[in-house]
């Protein structure tokens, strides 16, 4: 399980680098152009992506109160991508510096509502990965109507040939 988990936490590092490379060179107005989706825009989408991986590793970390990264993030654009970066790599470190069955192992944690859960940490990180998966998605759809045609390939099987797996 735990190398499994390793190559999902470097390809979702990989994938999330691919989207830097082209969000990076995008002017403010088309990181804050109103688009229809999930989230209002392209930096919106990076930023909850940005909070569920934050607010994840919190609760594994056992902290409380959670804090929301986003709420008063006032900074450029890119920071708000390179804060995602850098929680996939504590994630990936994290997951490095664990036994199995310590990644099979439960554990409880409150959603934001308040309610109580108890979910296998595998379960937890398989989640993570998929969530990141879905809303890099829905930047390719939001990239696509905001009219542009580069846009990187960021499929598991593609990371997989990268790097000879």
């Amino acid at each position: 399980m735990k190398a499994l988990l390793l190559d999902y936490a470097s390809y979702h590092i990989w994938a999330n680098e691919q989207f830097y490379k082209l969000l990076r060179e995008l002017d403010q107005d088309t990181l804050y152009a109103s688009v229809s989706s999930s989230f209002p825009s392209l930096f919106g989408t990076i930023l909850h992506m940005w909070d569920a991986e934050a607010i994840w590793w919190q609760r594994i970390q056992g902290k409380s109160p959670i804090l929301v990264p986003s709420k008063g993030f006032q900074d450029q654009p890119v920071k708000g991508m390179e804060a995602l970066l850098m929680q996939g790599h504590l994630w990936k470190e994290w997951i490095e510096s664990k036994s199995d069955e310590q990644l099979s192992a439960s554990f409880s944690y409150t959603n934001l509502k308040g309610q109580p859960f108890e979910s296998p940490i595998s379960h937890l990180l398989l989640h993570l990965y998929n969530h990141g998966t879905y809303h890099r998605g829905q930047l390719v759809t939001m990239l696509h109507q905001l009219g542009h045609k580069k846009i990187p390939a960021s499929d598991f099987i593609v990371w997989s040939r990268s790097v000879g797996k």
